[in-house]
């Protein structure tokens, strides 16, 4: 076995063992710092019970990440990369889920100053994958290696790059945000999807960045343990915006970012429910589903929370299968 596959297999392993150690010590201490999640009163009926449930819950998956990608791919400028800004981003989030839940301020950080500092990290990224990687302007093309040999390479030019890489970081981040909703969800299409990063990172040679998909992957696997339902304990954004972020980046380092379109799907589909949904009911007064993210339009269409989020969980492994496919003959 490549040595690479063999780092891969360990940042994956020690994320996942991490994050199976601590959470039996991290849980307990976020009951008794009373650090509970406060659920909407017009989401389901069900998931009233839900109220009190430990949140924050990121920092156990987090913890194994940053472990195993300092372990394994700290020789590795762009590892620590997206190491860096999963971390940075993980800040962000844990400050406002500290600011909602312990100081009892419901909205948290202001959406403006969430996206304020989201969009400056974005925007350090990119301009260090510029200067500091060499990574040029360019995007690989989904499905091209079937047409050219080696696959083509979209170059739209500076000022685009930035704009489109910034959005995808973005984008990433607060689509996995919205997925995660019910338990399970948002950690199990993580796990598939980084997964299949790991892969499409491998493949276009760079192998640090992969070493942190696994390690994202080995560290949500662990955490499923503690958030499939019923989960004792949620990730909060903490979590949510560290992980979008890992994969925002991931993409852009690799010049994948239209992959992540195809192999993110699942995320995909749960952001523009929401999109759609606040554009009819403005234009035209009507809501077109039930209720918004998509996962909870299937719950009051009387789907069971495990229904649900199994059937995300294999549309996922769908547009897993697609993307790799759009990945074949490409160099």
């Amino acid at each position: 076995m490549d040595s690479s596959w063999v780092i891969n297999f360990k940042s994956c392993l020690i994320s996942l063992v991490v994050a199976i150690l601590l959470g039996p010590l991290v849980i307990p201490l976020l009951r008794r710092l009373k650090l509970g999640q406060n659920v909407r009163s017009d989401g389901p009926a069900r998931h009233l019970q839900k109220s009190g449930t430990p949140t924050m819950g990121g920092v156990i998956f987090l913890a194994g990440v940053a472990v195993s990608g300092l372990l394994l791919a700290s020789r590795s400028v762009e590892g620590l990369m997206v190491l860096g800004i999963t971390l940075v981003f993980g800040l962000i989030g844990f400050l406002d889920d500290f600011i909602k839940v312990y100081l009892k301020r419901p909205l948290g950080l202001r959406a403006r100053e969430k996206l304020l500092g989201q969009v400056l990290f974005s925007i350090l990224f990119c301009f260090l994958c510029i200067s500091l990687l060499g990574r040029g302007t360019g995007y690989v093309v989904p499905f091209s290696g079937f047409f050219v040999p080696g696959g083509l390479i979209w170059d739209p030019g500076i000022v685009l790059f930035f704009i489109i890489s910034v959005f995808v970081i973005i984008s990433a981040t607060n689509a996995v945000n919205l997925t995660d909703g019910l338990d399970g969800l948002a950690a199990g299409v993580t796990v598939l999807v980084s997964l299949a990063y790991m892969f499409v990172s491998q493949g276009l040679g760079k192998p640090g960045v992969a070493a942190i998909m696994a390690a994202v992957a080995g560290g949500c696997l662990g955490f499923l343990f503690f958030n499939r339902h019923p989960a004792s304990v949620f990730m909060g954004d903490t979590g949510s915006l560290a992980l979008g972020a890992s994969l925002g980046a991931a993409a852009v380092i690799s010049r994948s970012e239209l992959f992540l379109l195809i192999i993110g799907g699942v995320f995909v589909l749960e952001t523009l429910s929401v999109i759609l949904q606040v554009i009819s009911f403005h234009l035209f007064g009507r809501r077109i589903f039930r209720m918004s993210p998509l996962h909870h339009h299937f719950e009051l269409c009387n789907w069971s929370e495990r229904k649900v989020v199994l059937v995300f969980w294999l549309a996922t492994l769908v547009f897993i299968a697609a993307g790799l496919v759009g990945f074949y003959k490409l160099s």
